[in-house]
Parts: C-alpha cells; sequence; structure tokens
C-alpha cells in the first residue's frame, strides 16, 4: 500500500507528463508535422532545406533521453541524434536517468527517423535530467536548466520543458500561481540572461504540473486534436478555461490568479506517433508532446535566420536571434481564422477551435482590448510555415520612409513615449490584421557569492512588469482613443490585436510605454502582418 500510495503521489507531481501509449504499425505518418499539423515538413523540404542545423536547443526534464553509444537502452537507435546528455549540471552516466517520456519529447523535436522525423532533425539538442521527484525540487531545475541554456558555446535558442511542478510541492504558505515561485523566477529571469526562449507544456490533468506556467518572458503551450483530418480543437485534456462548473476549485487553483491568461499557443499533441525506448512505434498523447512542436520550430526559424546573417542580408541582424522576437513571429503568425480566396485572412490554413467549438473571433480576447490572449488558445495554433512567413522579411524600424506590409523588429521605447511603425502601403478594406507586442518581465538573480550563476540556496527578486500598449490608428492621428483597434492589457507581458479594416487607407503602428514599474527603457519586440491594396 504505502507503494501504490507514492506511484499515485509521484503521477500527482509529474501530472500532465504521462502520456497515453497505443501500439501503431512501425511506418506510422508523421501527421504532426505536415501539413495537417505545424507545415515543418515543407520547410525541411526543398527549396527552403531547413532542419535546424547547428542551432542549439535545450531540454529539462525528470528523466533524458538515451544517449546512443553511451546508455544500453538505445544501442538500437542511432536516429535519435542528441548533442550531449546531463544529470543536471554534471555530465550523465550510463544508463542512469534513462526516461521514455524524454526519450519521446526528444524525437518530436530532433528524430532522424525517416518514418518518423523530428521538426528539426538538424538541431543540436542538449538535454539535462533533474532526477527523482524525491529528491530533487525546484532548485535542482533551475541548476538543470541553467546548465543547459549555457550549452553550445552559450547559444542555446530555445528550451523545452515538457514537466513541471505541483503547487503541493511549492514551499511557499499557500502558493498560488502568481509568478513567484522559484522556478518560474529562475525561468524569467535566464530568459533575458541567457537570452532563450523557454517553450513550456501547459498544465494537465488532476494534481496539475502549474509550475512554471505561470511565467511570463517565454510561450506555454496547450494542446489539439484532429478534427476532419487537421489538428485544430484544443483537447479537452488542457486545463485552460474559465473557473466555472463542478470542477472551478481544481481549475481556479490550476490557473494563473487575476485576469493574466497563461496559454501563448497551442500544437498538435493528441495521438502523436513517436518511438518508446523499446524501439516500438507508439501514440502518445499531452502537451509534453505539444510543446517540441513549438521548440523545434524555433530551430528552422533560426537556421534561416543566421543564413540570412551570414550572407549579409538587407534588414538582418543579431536580433533576429532575440527570444522577444521569436515569441512575436511564433504567436503572430498563429492560424485562428480558414482564410478564403479573397486573401483577406492573412493566408491563414485552419479554423482553430476551443473545447467548446467557438473560434477565436468568438472570444474575449477578440472583443476586449484589455484581453490580448484566449484562455484556451492563445492568439490560434502553430504554423511553422507562416512563422517563417512572418520572419522572412526582416527587421524593420521606425522611418518616415515607412515599413512594409510585413515584418518584425526589436527595439525599445522610453517612458512616457511612442514609438510609430507607419506603414508604407495603404491597408485593404473588410482584411485583418495580426499584430503582436511581447517584451519581459525584470527578474534579478539575488547573487550572493557575485559568479553571475545560480547556486543552490539562492533565489531570486521580481521587478515588476512594466506596462506597454499597442495600436493600429490611422497614419495622421495621434489621440490613440481613435485608434482602429488596440491592445491594453493592464497584467500581460503580451498585447495582440487581431482585427479587420474598416476602409482602405494609411496606417500606423504604435507601441506606447504606458506605466513604469523598473527601468525607464523597455526593449521590445513587435511583428505584424497585414494585407495591403
Amino acid at each position: 500500500m504505502a507503494h501504490q500510495q507514492i506511484l499515485k503521489r509521484l503521477v500527482l507531481i509529474i501530472g500532465g507528463l504521462s502520456a497515453s501509449c497505443l501500439t501503431l504499425p512501425a511506418l506510422a505518418s508523421p501527421a504532426s508535422i505536415g501539413e495537417e499539423g505545424i507545415s515543418a515538413q515543407r520547410l525541411q523540404d526543398k527549396p527552403y532545406n531547413l532542419t535546424g542545423r547547428k542551432i542549439g536547443i535545450g531540454q529539462v526534464e525528470i528523466g533524458r533521453p538515451g544517449f546512443f553509444g553511451l546508455d544500453k537502452a538505445v544501442s538500437w537507435n542511432p536516429t535519435l541524434p542528441l548533442y550531449r546528455v546531463f544529470y543536471r549540471d554534471s555530465p550523465a552516466k550510463a544508463d542512469d536517468n534513462v526516461d521514455t517520456h524524454a526519450a519521446m519529447v526528444a524525437g518530436v523535436m530532433v528524430s532522424s527517423d525517416k518514418s518518423l522525423p523530428g521538426v528539426a532533425p538538424g538541431a543540436r539538442l542538449y538535454s539535462s535530467a533533474v532526477g527523482s521527484p524525491l529528491k530533487s525540487g525546484q532548485a535542482e531545475e533551475c541548476l538543470s536548466a541553467q546548465h543547459v541554456a549555457q550549452q553550445n558555446s552559450g547559444d542555446v535558442r530555445a528550451i523545452n520543458f515538457s514537466f513541471g511542478e505541483s503547487l503541493q510541492r511549492d514551499n511557499r504558505i499557500e502558493a498560488i500561481l502568481d509568478g513567484n515561485a522559484l522556478l518560474t523566477q529562475c525561468i524569467d529571469w535566464s530568459a533575458r540572461f541567457h537570452d532563450v526562449l523557454y517553450v513550456i507544456a501547459g498544465n494537465q490533468g488532476e494534481g496539475g504540473i502549474p509550475i512554471p506556467t505561470d511565467h511570463y518572458n517565454g510561450i506555454t503551450t496547450a494542446y489539439t486534436t484532429k478534427r476532419q483530418g487537421i489538428f485544430s480543437k484544443v483537447d479537452f485534456a488542457n486545463l485552460s478555461d474559465i473557473p466555472e462548473g463542478p470542477g472551478r476549485r481544481l481549475i481556479k487553483r490550476e490557473i494563473n490568479v487575476g485576469p493574466r491568461r497563461a496559454i501563448n499557443l497551442v500544437a498538435p499533441g493528441s495521438k502523436i506517433s513517436v518511438y518508446n525506448l523499446e524501439g516500438k512505434s507508439v501514440e502518445v498523447s499531452g502537451t509534453s508532446f505539444a510543446a517540441p512542436h513549438v521548440t523545434g520550430s524555433v530551430a528552422l526559424l533560426q537556421e534561416f535566420g543566421d543564413r540570412q546573417l551570414h550572407s549579409s542580408q538587407p534588414n538582418w541582424s543579431k536580433d533576429s536571434r532575440r527570444h522577444e522576437v521569436m515569441k512575436a513571429v511564433l504567436l503572430n503568425s498563429a492560424d485562428k481564422i480558414q482564410d478564403t480566396d479573397e486573401g483577406l485572412l492573412l493566408g491563414m490554413s485552419r479554423t482553430t477551435l476551443g473545447k467548446d467549438n467557438r473560434s477565436w473571433l468568438d472570444s474575449d480576447a477578440y472583443q476586449d482590448p484589455k484581453i490580448p490572449l484566449d484562455i484556451q488558445m492563445g492568439t490560434g495554433h502553430l504554423n511553422a510555415f507562416r512563422a517563417y512567413q512572418q520572419f522572412s522579411p526582416g527587421q524593420w524600424s521606425p522611418s518616415a520612409n515607412g515599413v512594409p506590409p510585413m515584418g518584425w523588429d526589436y527595439s525599445s521605447v522610453n517612458e512616457s513615449s511612442v514609438e510609430d511603425y507607419i506603414l508604407e502601403k495603404p491597408l485593404k478594406e473588410g482584411s485583418f490584421v495580426a499584430l503582436t507586442l511581447t517584451w519581459d518581465r525584470l527578474v534579478e538573480l539575488q547573487d550572493t557569492n557575485k559568479n553571475e550563476l545560480y547556486d543552490l540556496g539562492e533565489s531570486f527578486r521580481d521587478h515588476g512588469l512594466n506596462n506597454l500598449d499597442l495600436y493600429l490608428m490611422p497614419v495622421a492621428e495621434n489621440d490613440t482613443s481613435k485608434s482602429v483597434c488596440s491592445s491594453s492589457s493592464d497584467v500581460d507581458s503580451v498585447e495582440h490585436v487581431f482585427c479587420q479594416i474598416p476602409e482602405a487607407g494609411r496606417y500606423k503602428i504604435r507601441v506606447q510605454y504606458r506605466q513604469k514599474i523598473n527601468e525607464a527603457a523597455q526593449s521590445y519586440a513587435l511583428a505584424w502582418w497585414t494585407v495591403p491594396e
């Protein structure tokens, strides 16, 4: 009985880690990375040939994937090309902490198997095992994340978290999801300090893994299931809903306190085909397998960005590597409503539906400027090819000559000031525009020994979030109350606009620094996608 209770407790701790597994034929279709999923396979093929080559990405979990040549469990499988494996901040020991869940998550990212390829089979994956939850906690998880972030000569672009901590294990009195758990603060600090995009599996299931889904500076992912052959509907297992009905008390404890939304993006996570440690093809489900689709997509985009840099293309700088830019690009390019032949809906490939079959146009996020993200789907469904389209026009700063209909920027705005991006071409009446603004919460390490590293026993200090707003305005207008549409959340680190243009004409995008909480200058990333006349 005691043994059963321990096992039950571990299941509650790990929560969304566990995935349902069904045996599949050996040659399963990699549907989730194809057109019915995130359209990453299109980027892998000619003429793009993007596989994430030489791009460093990371993975932190309780266990780790098996490493070919080190672990007996994977002697059959050289197609999972891991770059390095660790136990926390030390090299992994042979056959220790090898875990099938971690292996399956890694496979979604970097598998080079021809039958079940990963999103970015050319990427360099660094994986760290935290170890048994009975012998570790948020401090060891932070240590592991920091170690992974330092790999690839300090150039890791994204880190995947397909696990999390239960509120039951948080040592704060009456712990809540307010962004101030040690691991959550650690991630927000590391995102800024190491310039890495953290991709966090969203919370699901009884007991849950809510920490660190309450972070600010990365992306939290919910998962979709197929509807009419396309990954397009948020699965019922996701704990991302208004706290109503019989499960109100559980849901309220498992989502962010206050009005701040947790989910940024959705990605395929239902019946995903992967190999387990025994080399058998199985189907798995959960947010654990949605997150690596996002992490792998970052590697594809970053390979493209580095190509542009190496060939000295105009309108490209190392800002393309910024985690805020990746976040803005991925969120702004998400699928919401399937486009028609008229092309007014930005070429979106599917209509994404919530658990209640409502679309983004039915959401409070569409109707209320104070709410930038839908509570179930964030800004919509991950589409790697559309993210490439959003990223490829390059960086454009505010200028008198205007900016193109699609692009992105990384810049800063001063307290009580604005930055205006004048669109060089008139927008088409009836068309939609997508705008996304992202910036960081300021969290600093309380570095007692001054070594610029997190050490066990140290803590972090939250300096809060400056308040930025986002507007689409007629080009000659300066009164934000007369904007065509806006996003003005008081609590989120994202502003997102998706609205229809009422009449053809010239417009501008305004970034406004509305309220100072910490520093007088705030760095931000902006992505925009419009339809010109």
